[in-house]
């Protein structure tokens, strides 16, 4: 077996079992792994009307076909659940180094189900798996737990959640690496329900390579492209995903205040560039990764840490119209060691400014907090972060992510989500194809899944323009389909600066075997895509969900470079449905089930909607 381990770890907290089982290869291969496989695989065990936070959901963590085996950016791993955010399927994306020690101890995926009768954490040496009490680390912060338990596991990689998922926050993220998260979709309170605070591993196998010759040679030219490649090579390595901070901003779709506006003349001031020039210390890169974008930055405190990427530079700083790198590195660093998710931590925080400038929330309702509301105010929006983590006073609200917090004052319009999930960093006011692979993004407000922002601003593959609508779904399609396909390989999604389909045919079959062409990968990607559709039909989740806020359909944009614009959700959406293959009302037709392999779901669909 090549690629793949051919075992799936089964463990169930509620009678400490532990099964050992053998991989289904046939399915693996159709699905690729990772993100593909755990989502078929919680799909045939979990009924998609699950409350995400009994004892019943289960929780998959799949590495790739690819994940720890000799490529770029092996290092990735997925989390396959409910989310208690939206209802969706949650998808959520790590890297570091865990996820390949969960490789190298012989497991493909490992399922987590039922829930312990109080705290306790899993330990995995190669084929020695056990249950153990956790009593003593519930309540740690990341960091300490990670230093506890690699001095009881020596060589060991930590995976844990912080007191954010024990507090079961539907924006709780779950962390490795002390500062590396699988952040979004609230998967940190679904380990924290079932009273699982840390999975701790230690592997000595290594993946099994069909060709290894050919590998060593694909490997090579791989990541010669990559550090050939401006933004894979240049920009990224440089600055960090934060060098997007001004080229976002002079583009005029930088969020500012809570979408109220797209640009600010104080960018510069959390840029990649300022953080370089001031608080960086080191780049901080993942499991054979040649971009390193990761970066590791200085505290006023002295302490150093994992620094902030793009998306929290912004939800910290330009969302709250605060522009004090300082702040938002604590503020980063408080998100990681309680395990909240940056970009809903971030966010929500701007909404509740929003929601207090407009005379919703009171000044009596925050007075025991000793904080302030007021845009721009950096050291309450740090302080809002740690008491959104502990779930204290006013915090315990926030902690609710902005939907639910905007629903509390029959405000929800103030709440830039898009399936109760918090929007990134792009206003899609001024980013037509981007806009449209958030509002039909299967976990909600997401700009990973589809990143639209490669052609329509950095020109990869080739430049579109930002504002056109012509052409847009059928290219956000093709962003959802490869994405798909590269987060099931285990590979990082920011190859895609340098490397085309054919690069990642060439990367899984050296590997795999020769199983793949260029067709028949892209068509997994679009079985995966519309399998995850499936199941959040199945769960409720239907076309009136796939919008945007009424802001940025209907409020133009009032200021910077694309003054003026709204986004043309009415244009883009039936045509993306179309190209899809799906009917007028967002539902895969029979033939396009048939097409892609997926049969036993004809006249099932919508047979658990709500």
């Amino acid at each position: 077996m090549f690629g793949y381990n051919g075992k799936v770890l089964r463990v169930n907290l509620s009678n400490r079992s532990i099964i050992k089982e053998d991989l289904n290869l046939e399915l693996a291969q159709k699905y690729i792994g990772a993100r593909g496989l755990g989502v078929k695989t919680y799909m045939d065990e979990v009924a998609p009307t699950i409350d995400p936070l009994s004892e019943e959901n289960k929780f998959i963590i799949a590495t790739g076909a690819l994940t720890a085996a000799p490529m770029p950016t092996s290092g990735r791993y997925m989390v396959i659940t409910k989310s208690p955010l939206t209802g969706t399927i949650a998808i959520s994306n790590s890297g570091g180094q865990w996820g390949t020690k969960l490789k190298n101890a012989g497991y493909d995926m490992m399922i987590l189900e039922g829930k312990a009768d109080s705290p306790v954490y899993i330990n995995i040496e190669d084929e020695k798996v056990e249950i153990l009490d956790a009593n003593q680390y519930w309540g740690m912060l990341s960091e300490e737990i990670t230093n506890k338990l690699t001095e009881v596991h020596k060589g060991s990689r930590v995976l844990c959640i912080g007191p954010a998922g024990e507090k079961l926050s539907p924006i709780a993220a779950v962390m490795n690496d002390v500062d590396r998260a699988a952040g979004r979709g609230g998967v940190g309170a679904v380990l924290g329900s079932k009273n699982l605070k840390a999975i701790v591993v230690k592997g000595s196998s290594k993946v099994n390579v069909a060709n290894v010759e050919l590998a060593k040679k694909v490997n090579e030219e791989k990541i010669n492209i990559l550090k050939n490649d401006p933004v894979a090579g240049g920009g990224l390595p440089t600055y960090g995903t934060a060098v997007l901070v001004n080229i976002i901003n002079e583009n005029g779709v930088h969020p500012v205040r809570n979408f109220q506006e797209a640009y600010t003349d104080k960018a510069d001031l959390i840029s990649g560039e300022t953080m370089t020039e001031t608080t960086l210390v080191r780049k901080n890169a993942c499991y054979r990764c040649p971009i390193a974008c990761g970066r590791w930055v200085k505290l006023k405190s002295g302490k150093e840490c994992g620094g902030p990427e793009y998306e929290t530079l912004w939800s910290f700083g330009s969302d709250c119209d605060v522009y004090d790198l300082d702040a938002i590195n604590e503020a980063n660093m408080l998100c990681n060691e309680y395990g909240l998710d940056t970009i809903s931590a971030g966010a929500t925080i701007a909404t509740a400014m929003e929601l207090y400038q407009r005379g919703y929330i009171k000044d009596e309702e925050i007075e025991a907090d000793g904080l302030s509301l007021n845009w721009g105010d950096a050291n309450s929006m740090v302080e809002w972060t740690r008491k959104m983590g502990k779930r204290e006073g006013f915090g315990d609200k926030l902690a609710q992510g902005s939907y639910r917090l905007c629903e509390s004052y029959n405000a929800t319009e103030y709440a830039m989500t898009v399936k109760k999930q918090e929007l990134p960093a792009y206003d899609p006011r001024g980013i037509q194809g981007h806009g449209i692979t958030y509002a039909v993004n299967n976990r909600g407000g997401c700009h990973i899944k589809g990143y639209m922002i490669n052609p329509e601003i950095l020109g990869v593959p080739e430049k579109l323009d930002k504002l056109a609508l012509e052409g847009k779904p059928a290219y956000a399609k093709l962003f959802h389909d490869l994405t798909a396909v590269i987060d099931s390989m285990g590979i990082c999604v920011f190859t895609t600066f340098g490397l085309g389909l054919p690069d990642y045919v060439d990367m899984y079959n050296s590997v795999c075997g020769d199983i793949y062409n260029a067709e028949t990968l892209l068509e997994a990607g679009d079985r995966i895509w519309t399998l995850e559709k499936i199941f959040n039909l199945r769960a409720g989740i239907d076309k009136s969900d796939d919008t945007l806020p009424k802001r940025l359909l209907e409020e133009e944009i009032p200021n910077g470079p694309t003054k003026g614009h709204v986004h043309r959700l009415d244009v883009l959406l039936p045509e993306y449905y179309s190209v899809r293959g799906w009917d007028e009302n967002g539902i895969p037709t029979e033939e396009t089930l048939i097409k892609l392999g997926l049969e036993e779901y004809i006249g099932k669909i919508l047979s658990e909607n709500k």
